[in-house]
C-alpha cells in the first residue's frame, strides 16, 4: 500500500470515528481530528459547514438510530485530494446494515476533510 493510498484509508477511519465516537466530547474530539474547520458535509438529507453543524447530524443519526454503528463497505480509492468509500450503518445486535451508502471526500494538504458528498444506496422503507 502506497503512502498516498495510506493518506485516504486514514481520512476514513477517522470519518469512522466521528460517526461512531459516543458521547458529545468524543464527538467534539472526533469531528475536529477529521474535518477542516470548514469542512462540509452534503447527503440527500443534510448539507452543513462547520464541526458544530456536522457534530449535529452525526448526532441525530445516533438518535434515529440508536444501537447501530457505522462500517467500513469494501476498500478506499482514491487519487490526488480525493477519495471514495462505501459504508453500512449496522445493528450492534443482530447486524442487520438497514441503510448503506457511499461518500466522495476531499482532503487538505494534511489529510482532513474539506468536503463530503454523501449518497444513500440503501434506506429503511417507512413502516416496514
Amino acid at each position: 500500500m502506497s503512502a498516498t493510498h495510506d493518506r485516504y484509508e486514514t481520512a476514513a477511519a477517522r470519518y469512522l470515528e466521528a460517526w461512531n465516537a459516543d458521547g458529545a466530547d468524543a464527538l467534539t474530539k472526533a469531528v475536529a481530528a477529521a474535518w477542516t474547520e470548514d469542512g462540509s458535509y452534503t447527503d440527500p438529507l443534510a448539507d452543513v459547514r462547520g464541526h458544530e453543524q456536522i457534530a449535529a447530524v452525526i448526532t441525530a443519526a445516533h438518535e434515529q438510530f440508536p444501537g447501530f454503528s457505522f462500517r467500513l463497505a469494501g476498500t478506499v480509492d482514491g487519487h490526488h485530494d480525493t477519495a471514495r468509500f462505501g459504508w453500512e450503518l449496522v445493528s450492534d445486535a443482530d447486524g442487520s446494515a438497514p441503510v448503506a451508502g457511499f461518500d466522495v471526500i476531499t482532503l487538505d494538504e494534511d489529510g482532513r476533510i474539506r468536503t463530503v458528498l454523501g449518497f444513500l444506496d440503501r434506506v429503511p422503507t417507512p413502516g416496514a
